[in-house]
């Protein structure tokens, strides 16, 4: 057998035809995997709300609707309801003051705006320091606080909320993105 002389032509045909079956081959893997991440990220989404809001029996994710929070942007609110009424709301909020940047958050609060939960839902921030903010011992020191009376600034700040240990730009970014979703839920005028 003959080979095939090395020429510009040849070239770019096998590299054509090279893209061709590895754009094909994505494509294909792309189709595949779509339907399961988008299903496993409302399941995330969903046993989060679950985790900040008492009890409910509607689909939060489908009457879930979107608030202004004054800086140019809006925020996702999941309305949980028990017999149709309301006995709570999870905010999906954010921040981008972390250490690392983007928080994510979703935080649970009765109608009058008493904090129920939260859940940490997508952070970057430094192992064993930031990430402790998603731990019962940072957290927890929010339930059942009304940011209304209750400051969300840490100590250092002149607030009463405990930061975590060498920690404390974490700290400040997780009371960031209680207080945004809590501004746009008074905002909202929900009571």
């Amino acid at each position: 057998m003959a080979k095939t002389e090395s020429t510009f032509k040849n070239m770019v045909l096998s590299l054509t035809l090279i893209s061709l079956g590895a754009s094909a081959s994505l494509g294909f893997v792309y189709e595949l995997t779509k339907e399961p991440i988008a299903l496993s990220a409302l399941n995330k989404k969903l046993n989060a709300i679950r985790e900040v809001v008492p009890e409910f029996n509607n689909n939060p994710d489908e009457e879930m609707f979107r608030l202004a929070t004054g800086e140019g942007d809006s925020l996702d609110i999941f309305p949980a309801k028990k017999d149709g009424e309301i006995v709570g709301y999870a905010v999906n909020t954010y921040t981008n003051k972390g250490f690392s940047g983007y928080i994510n958050l979703i935080a649970g609060f009765k109608p009058d705006g008493t904090i129920i939960n939260i859940s940490v839902l997508q952070q970057k921030e430094t192992p064993g320091l930031g990430t402790k903010m998603a731990d019962p011992g940072f957290k927890d020191q929010f339930i059942d606080k009304n940011p209304s009376e209750f400051q969300l600034k840490v100590r250092k700040d002149g607030g009463p909320v405990d930061a975590i240990t060498a920690a404390t730009i974490s700290s400040r970014a997780f009371c960031d993105a209680v207080q945004r979703a809590y501004n746009t839920l008074e905002k909202g005028g929900l009571k």
